[in-house]
């Protein structure tokens, strides 16, 4: 994605790392991208098709590029895609809140980090939000 965004999105940088809190658990899987879409070119739907998976959590940066491709594709794919509003962002509150309008009107549950935790605490599934 360089010719686009020149020297701002290089993988191996400082910037592009994984902070050490979100780093993987052991015997997690790592799929890494290079395009806004998680899933373009990536291994990602068939781990979640052997792993039976049917809910996506979309999070990250930024909520316009990134989060909506991957959670557009991920909707694509038959998947049940939620988004925590305050999990994603970008360069401005208008484009974020926008995105999350688009993304809500027809492709994931736009919802609270707090209502998705207690959703699965509770024994339920992010499937059960209507």
């Amino acid at each position: 994605m360089g010719w686009w965004w020149k020297s701002n999105c290089l993988g191996g940088s400082e910037e592009s790392a994984i902070h050490p809190e979100l780093t993987s658990l052991p015997g997690e899987r790592v799929v890494l991208k290079h395009r806004y879409s998680a899933f373009y070119n990536t291994n990602l739907e068939t781990v979640l098709r052997c792993l039976n998976v049917k809910d996506v959590v979309v999070s990250g940066i930024m909520t316009n590029l990134c989060c909506e491709s991957t959670a557009r594709d991920a909707y694509f794919r038959d998947h049940r895609v939620f988004i925590p509003a305050e999990g994603t962002g970008t360069i401005n509150e208008e484009m974020h809140v926008a995105s999350l309008l688009n993304l809500a009107f027809g492709f994931a549950f736009v919802c609270t980090v707090d209502r998705l935790v207690a959703q699965v605490r509770d024994g339920g599934s992010p499937s059960d939000f209507s």
